[in-house]
């Protein structure tokens, strides 16, 4: 089970968040050539220093602004909410709804959209969500090393990651709350989605 974070943890998380937001506003604003790291370190009020701590380059910064800031206190709440009786499939769809709150899915398809734009984003970007798909591999492995597999987690995560990225790139169509269904009449509602896929894992794919 994991750890409660402590206060060190937070700051940094709340650190990291402050420059990607730096980063993807000052791309949004003037694109990702019309700024520079020090750009970004002077509107989040930190020194260069600071940001060379955390990021390799500004594509990367602005990149980590695709990770969800639910704040990892927020994940530990929520895996302490859940009865132990939990199978790993339900505490993933938890997981995954948690993290994909609106806000965070629309600045995620901002990205990938800003990818199209600035393809040097892109091997940031898909990194980033690499990382989001092994930290809830390590989560669910985590919670349920006593009784399921280290493989079988990994291929649970994997398998809803697979299927997050072609939503995010536009690959396969979903409508977020608040959007209009008369933009794309053939999208799929966020919620109707995720219940979807997850029914699928559930019935092992069977149709």
């Amino acid at each position: 089970m994991m750890n409660k974070p402590n206060l060190r943890e937070l700051k940094k998380e709340a650190t990291a968040h402050a420059l990607a937001e730096a980063a993807f506003q000052l791309t949004l604003e003037r694109g990702l050539d019309g700024f520079v790291v020090e750009d970004v370190v002077q509107r989040a009020g930190y020194s260069r220093r600071t940001f060379a701590n955390y990021f390799s380059c500004k594509e990367a910064a602005v990149a980590m602004a695709a990770h969800p800031y639910q704040g990892v206190e927020e994940v530990f709440d929520l895996i302490h909410q859940m009865p132990d009786s939990t199978p790993p499939i339900e505490a993933l769809y938890q997981f995954v709804k948690m993290q994909l709150a609106t806000q965070s899915l629309r600045r995620m398809r901002q990205l990938f959209e800003l990818c199209k734009k600035h393809p040097t984003l892109e091997p940031y970007t898909l990194s980033v969500i690499h990382s989001l798909q092994k930290e809830t591999q390590k989560l669910l492995t985590s919670m349920y090393q006593n009784t399921y597999s280290t493989q079988y987690t990994y291929l649970l995560a994997g398998t809803i990651f697979a299927t997050i990225i072609p939503m995010l790139d536009g690959t396969l169509r979903v409508l977020l709350p608040g959007d209009s269904a008369g933009d794309d009449p053939e999208a799929a509602p966020l919620e109707h989605f995720l219940e979807t896929t997850f029914q699928y894992l559930r019935q092992g794919f069977q149709h």
